[in-house]
């Protein structure tokens, strides 16, 4: 089992910047992508970006050049660098990996950025 935990999430203003963090934990042993998800209010959740474990790093057209994703291997954990937000890119932000099959998901976490 691997639990993913969110963090850094809250409400901005258009232009401004936020840092999201995801933590794994449990039991790790073949952890390679790590991805960022996020769904909007009557949207489907979309793929916003997502990085393998040596780096290479694949992102959604709409956060290109704003949005930048990183990890810190050693320390399991997945990092969303937010900047030039705006209003469109409020939603719920989901942490996400798979291990051995499985797809694991963090609880989410709301980004809210006001116009």
């Amino acid at each position: 089992q691997v639990q993913l935990v969110e963090s850094g999430g809250g409400l901005v203003q258009a232009g401004g910047s936020l840092r999201l963090s995801c933590a794994a934990s449990g039991t790790i042993f073949s952890i390679n992508v790590m991805g960022w998800y996020r769904q909007a209010p009557g949207k489907q959740r979309e793929l916003v970006a997502a990085i393998t474990y040596i780096g290479y790093t694949n992102y959604a057209d709409s956060v290109k050049g704003r949005f930048t994703i990183s990890r810190d291997n050693a320390k399991n954990t997945v990092y969303l660098q937010m900047n030039r937000l705006q209003p469109e890119d409020t939603a719920v932000y989901y942490c996400n990996t798979r291990q051995s099959g499985y797809v694991y998901w963090g609880q989410g976490i709301q980004v809210t950025v006001s116009s």
